[in-house]
């Protein structure tokens, strides 16, 4: 039975996810001759040492100690200030990281750390769970297999039930960057095309603190491929049916929607339709709980050397290229060309 120890830096909400995910992956690996150990550290000790104590894990005081333990790989799950210098340290001791999203505030600081990532030979993996999610992949496999023909239209939808607090969407950098912008990384990634230009705009009809701090509270961007394919991406913090996150895609030959389900946030009214029937999710936790389980796997098995990056930085600092496109058209009202820099 072979030992993997991950160490796992912040547990926040999502840092618990993880945390948690990280401990069931000994069901799904063990039969593969793989035992999962997880260390933890953050600066909230008290909690720290509760959520290791909770899951059988083993709690460090520092991020330096947890390194130097020996950590076949370092998960990242703290607040995007921290990243570039936590990828860094990862990188330093020559390990794989696992960061969530973004890889920096912004692609101004992100170039840099994918810079340093080069030079070292780091092997980094960020966060986009979108990509190992059933529905996407089955997208993806249909449209690079020809079953749906040329894509003429996509519409991507990511509507939040209620409201992260002010006080976090003060310093997200808008609701593209904080959002849309895993809508806009699943479309180049299973499109294959880049964006190339945006043109968005947004409202405030809900707390007025949110406009105060520079936000809105809903969203559309038209977003143009390089090949002239055109699409939508909306977004909205007040979708009180549910948490919703669908991607429909026409083709010429056919049509597909990724998140028609019994959990999807919608009622039809039409006469006699009862789908769907089932309780929707209330948040991104529940709708992508399957996903992130399956990223954490892969995460491992590229420590272990059995597969290529599913996620590299690059591909995150293009997603943030075009998110960083649609808050400036936000901005100015004008079509906005992105940025498309080295991203490919």
């Amino acid at each position: 039975m072979r030992n993997i120890i991950l160490g796992l830096v912040g547990v926040g909400r999502i840092g618990v996810m993880h945390a948690n995910n990280i401990s069931a992956l000994n069901g799904i690996l063990h039969p593969r001759g793989l035992n999962i150990h997880l260390r933890l550290t953050d600066v909230a000790t008290d909690h720290a040492q509760k959520t290791a104590a909770d899951l059988g894990a083993e709690y460090l005081p520092s991020v330096g100690e947890l390194i130097a333990s020996g950590v076949d790989g370092l998960v990242i799950a703290t607040g995007t200030a921290t990243h570039p210098d936590l990828i860094r340290a990862g990188v330093d001791a020559g390990i794989p990281v696992f960061c969530e999203k973004p890889v920096a505030l912004n692609v101004t600081d992100s170039l840099p750390v994918v810079d340093y990532i080069k030079q070292n030979n780091g092997v980094v993996q960020i966060g986009h769970q979108r990509r190992f999610d059933d529905g996407y992949l089955e997208a993806k496999r249909a449209y690079q297999s020809g079953e749906l023909g040329w894509i003429h239209s996509l519409r991507a939808v990511t509507c939040d039930m209620t409201p992260p607090p002010v006080e976090f969407l003060a310093t997200s950098g808008g609701l593209f960057r904080d959002c849309s912008v895993h809508d806009f990384d699943i479309l180049r990634w299973l499109t294959g095309r880049e964006i190339v230009e945006v043109y968005a705009k947004g409202s405030n009809n809900g707390d007025q603190a949110i406009g105060d701090v520079g936000d809105v509270d809903t969203a559309l961007a038209v977003v143009t491929f390089d090949d002239g394919t055109v699409g939508t991406v909306s977004a909205s913090r007040y979708n009180g049916a549910g948490h919703d996150v669908r991607l429909e895609i026409q083709g010429s030959r056919r049509s597909l929607m990724v998140g028609l389900d019994e959990h999807s946030a919608l009622t039809s009214a039409e006469a006699a339709t009862d789908f769907p029937a089932g309780e929707p999710h209330r948040t991104f936790a529940e709708r992508f709980n399957q996903a992130y389980r399956s990223e954490m796997a892969a995460f491992v098995e590229l420590i272990l050397g059995e597969r290529e990056n599913p996620c590299p930085p690059e591909d995150a600092v293009a997603a943030s290229r075009v998110a960083d496109a649609a808050q400036e058209s936000l901005v100015t009202g004008a079509p906005v060309k992105v940025d498309l820099g080295s991203s490919r």
